[in-house]
């Protein structure tokens, strides 16, 4: 991976900014991409640090012309990319139920979100930001690995996108979204040498889930114990889960692997609950 341009998108957060990290302990020069600039600053000067190669770019996913500016900052600053992270998405309160089960008292209830409640416009952007999200950048960045070898798409999905979880119609359906197009994309692009595949993370603590899964002093919430239950390594992820994964699909020992989506989730797929 000595030198080839990475962009990830979402780098400022837990997640991708591990993936991103891994990418340039490995040689590579990382762009990191997030809504929020100085987040993507401080991701890149914790891995100048470290000795490796990256700029903060920022870019909002959802607006092609803020990616083509960034792209531009890419190219001046690094060169062509050759491996795109998808990594930015998340959900929306107004995507969410307020139960995991509709009864019909919900009706009454102007406190909860049943789904009858659910905010169009709040699923809109869920879908918008997960989907679009994934398929702008692509448009964008992708251009630059054509003609070339070794390069590849890295989507993020998620384990709902296979068995949605309750509560989170909005952001289940639009994982769904991205392990669909992952398999278009990657059949699509399979002439020009440009391969497309995805993680899939089951449950890790991100500052977007952290709330609603432990409580202040760190126990777990009902909901927390109830993942953790079904989890058959008892555990969540830790984002260092993910770069063994990351490296093998980018590798160029996996030249025949392309549509794929790998569960990364501690057998939470694997268990029927019995």
């Amino acid at each position: 991976m000595t030198n080839k341009v990475a962009v990830v998108t979402g780098g400022g957060g837990i997640l991708c900014g591990e993936l991103a990290k891994t990418l340039a302990k490995n040689g590579a020069k990382v762009a990191v991409l997030d809504l929020k600039k100085e987040a993507a600053d401080n991701l890149a000067a914790e891995i100048n640090s470290a000795g490796g190669t990256a700029i903060g770019v920022a870019a909002n996913v959802l607006d092609k012309e803020a990616l083509e500016a960034a792209h531009r900052e890419v190219l001046k600053e690094l060169g062509p990319c050759e491996i795109l992270i998808n990594g930015a998405g998340g959900n929306h309160p107004k995507g969410t139920t307020s139960m995991e089960h509709f009864s019909p008292d919900q009706l009454d209830k102007a406190d909860l979100t049943s789904f009858f409640d659910l905010d169009h416009e709040g699923v809109e952007f869920v879908f918008n930001l997960n989907f679009l999200g994934t398929l702008i950048p692509t448009q964008v960045f992708s251009k630059d690995m054509i003609g070339k070898d070794d390069c590849s798409i890295i989507n993020i999905s998620s384990m709902n996108a296979f068995t949605p979880l309750t509560k989170i119609p909005a952001y289940s359906g639009a994982k769904a979204a991205v392990s669909n197009f992952t398999q278009w994309l990657a059949v699509h692009f399979a002439k020009v040498g440009i391969r497309v595949n995805a993680l899939a993370p089951g449950f890790f603590l991100t500052d977007q889930n952290r709330s609603l899964l432990t409580k202040e002093d760190g126990s777990m919430t009902e909901r927390g114990n109830k993942i953790i239950s079904q989890t058959p390594m008892g555990r969540y992820g830790k984002p260092e889960d993910l770069n063994s994964t990351l490296l093998w699909l980018c590798d160029p020992a996996t030249s025949f692997v392309t549509g794929i989506v790998v569960p990364i989730d501690g057998g939470f797929s694997a268990y029927s609950g019995v």
